[in-house]
C-alpha cells in the first residue's frame, strides 16, 4: 500500500488519468440524484476505481519481480534468498490483488466488475505472450509483425487503464458514446506512451552508445519488417545503429503521434475544462520528439 501511495514516485498515472478524465466528463445529465457524493467534480466510487486500477497495476509489477530459479548462476546470491524472494513477489501481489478485488465488489457495479476483470485476464494473457519465448534457446526476437506488436501491448499495456476509464463513466451513469471516447481515450493514450518509451533509446541524444532496448520494441518490430528476417538476424549485434538509421524510428514516432491523434480526438467528445487540458497535455508529452 506504502508503494502505491507514496507521493514521491510517479507509479499513479493510471490513478490520475481516471480521477481527469471523470472531472473531464463530470457529472451525468442521466442522474443527478448523486451529484452531491461529489468532490472536485469526481464521484467517491470514481475515487475508489482510481485506487483500485494503481492497485491492480502495482500487483503485477509485483509479481514480476518474480525471478526464474532455473536460470540462476552462484554469482546471483545465495539460492534460498532467491525462493524467499519470490515466495514474497508471489504473496504481496496476492494481496494487493485481494484488497482490488474486495474494493472492487463493494462499488456495487457488475458492469465495472466485469469491465476491471477482464482488464486483468488481459494483463495476465498480454504478461504471457511476452514471457512465452523467453526460455527458449537461441530465441533472439519474437517473429512478430506491427499489428501483432499491437495486439500484445493492448492486453499488457493498454487494457487496464482503457477499461478503468470506461468503467469511470459507468460510474457515473454516462451514455455509451462517452464511455467508448473515454475507452478509446485511455487506449491510444497508453499506446502512444508505450511507443515512446520504446523509441527513448533511438531519438535520446545520449553520450552513452549501450543504452538498453528491447529487441521487440516497435522501432524494432518495424525494422523487421521493413528488411526482413533473414536480415534482421544478420544485423542483430549492430541492431541499435540499424534500427538508427532505418525506418523503424521515423515509423515508429509517426505510429505514436497517431495513436496521440486518436486519443485527442477523443478527448473532444468531453465539455473544455482545465481535467481536460491536463489529459491532452500528457499525450502532448508522449508524442513530442526532438
Amino acid at each position: 500500500r506504502g508503494f502505491v501511495y507514496d507521493s514521491r514516485n510517479n507509479l499513479q498515472m493510471r490513478g490520475l488519468v481516471v480521477l481527469l478524465i471523470s472531472k473531464a466528463a463530470g457529472p451525468s445529465t442521466a442522474d443527478l440524484s448523486f451529484q452531491h457524493n461529489m468532490v472536485s467534480g469526481i464521484y467517491s466510487s470514481q475515487r475508489s476505481l482510481a485506487e483500485i486500477t494503481e492497485l491492480i497495476h502495482t500487483a503485477f509489477l509485483v509479481h514480476r519481480g518474480i525471478v526464474n530459479i532455473g536460470e540462476l548462476k552462484s554469482c546471483d546470491g545465495p539460492l534460498k534468498d532467491m525462493q524467499f524472494g519470490n515466495k514474497m513477489a508471489v504473496l504481496s501481489g496476492d494481496f494487493l490483488l485481494a484488497n482490488a478485488c474486495t474494493s472492487l465488489a463493494q462499488l456495487q457495479n457488475t458492469k465495472v466488475v466485469e469491465l476491471i476483470s477482464s482488464a486483468i485476464g488481459d494483463l495476465v494473457q498480454g504478461i504471457y505472450y511476452e514471457n512465452s519465448k523467453s526460455s527458449e534457446e537461441n530465441c533472439l526476437t519474437d517473429d512478430i509483425g506491427i499489428s501483432t506488436w499491437k495486439e500484445q501491448v493492448f492486453l499488457s499495456h493498454s487494457a487496464l487503464l482503457a477499461k478503468s476509464c470506461q468503467a469511470a463513466m459507468e460510474l457515473a451513469k454516462h451514455s455509451a458514446e462517452i464511455q467508448d471516447m473515454a475507452f478509446q481515450y485511455g487506449k491510444h493514450m497508453s499506446m502512444s506512451h508505450k511507443l515512446h518509451s520504446d523509441l527513448q533509446p533511438f531519438v535520446k541524444e545520449s553520450s552513452s552508445d549501450t543504452m538498453a532496448f528491447s529487441l521487440n520494441s516497435a522501432p524494432a518490430v518495424l525494422h523487421q519488417e521493413f528488411v526482413g528476417r533473414e536480415a534482421w538476424i544478420k544485423q542483430i549485434r549492430e541492431l541499435q545503429e540499424a534500427i538508427k538509421a532505418g525506418k523503424g524510428v521515423t515509423s515508429a514516432i509517426d505510429l505514436c503521434r497517431y495513436h496521440g491523434n486518436r486519443a485527442l480526438a477523443a478527448l473532444e467528445h468531453f465539455p473544455a475544462s482545465e481535467a481536460r487540458a491536463a489529459l491532452a497535455n500528457i499525450v502532448y508529452a508522449v508524442t513530442r520528439f526532438p
